[in-house]
């Protein structure tokens, strides 16, 4: 069964969406992060993934405060990133409720400090974020991109212990368009044993089912979800305590 993974983005403590990751085209979906989170929670959802925005623009975390708040006021597991460039931005996100961190640019500026924070926590709470732009990776929140190509840059990691990868393909992000499946059936025929999480254009509830189908083991979604597209009665959620009548999440 695919993991299911709603996502945050946060932009001065609200809760908003990007279309491919402009800052300038930002859709408000709700102004209190936590009870959206709460929302996640009561429809059964377990795992989070939380996007500090403003922390991935201004390259150190910016939100922390937002963390802090939906780590203690849920039950969440939550997959934390935006910003983590510096060892104090790491530490701050696991102390305010971070059960899991994604990097993604230092793993290409600073790969020394990456493979060291892999070792000193573990490969169960790091995840690779690797944004795909044009078959590149893409850093500094989507607004460079580097001269690493997916495929080498994830074979380089994975030898040295990674796990889980996150894998936004930039294009599709916030476009409802679909997800990149055969880009990620790319990924898992030559990396089968990896955690591949899919994160970008997933528009409606087939696309989930798709992705599955496709052998991805979990998938991120936002936009969709806000949008009234997907149908979370038509999902197994086992984290459900009752029934919940699906809805776009506004706070």
């Amino acid at each position: 069964m695919i993991e299911l993974i709603p996502a945050i983005d946060i932009i001065d403590g609200q809760c908003v969406r990007l279309r491919q990751g402009e800052y300038e085209q930002k859709t408000v979906y709700g102004e209190d992060p936590l009870a959206v989170a709460r929302h996640f929670e009561e429809l059964g959802f377990r795992r989070l993934h939380i996007v500090d925005l403003d922390g991935a623009k201004s390259k150190q975390i910016v939100n922390k405060e937002v963390l802090r708040q939906i780590a203690q006021g849920t039950g969440l597991t939550i997959d934390f990133g935006g910003g983590i460039k510096r060892d104090e931005d790491i530490e701050a996100a696991f102390d305010n409720g971070a059960s899991m961190v994604t990097v993604g640019s230092i793993a290409v500026t600073d790969p020394e400090r990456f493979t060291r924070w892999l070792r000193r926590y573990g490969p169960e709470r790091i995840v690779l974020g690797a944004d795909v732009r044009n078959g590149r990776i893409s850093i500094n929140g989507w607004k460079d991109d580097s001269h690493e190509e997916l495929i080498p840059f994830l074979d380089n990691y994975i030898r040295q212990g990674v796990k889980n990868v996150l894998c936004t393909e930039i294009s599709r992000d916030g476009m409802l368009s679909g997800p990149a499946t055969e880009l990620y059936k790319q990924v898992l025929e030559a990396f089968p044993e990896l955690y591949l999480i899919a994160s970008g254009g997933v528009a409606q509830t087939e696309d989930i089912f798709r992705l599955e189908e496709a052998g991805l083991p979990a998938v991120v979604f936002g936009k969709a979800f806000y949008e009234g597209r997907i149908d979370i009665s038509r999902l197994p959620l086992p984290g459900s305590r009752k029934k919940v009548p699906s809805s776009p999440t506004k706070a």
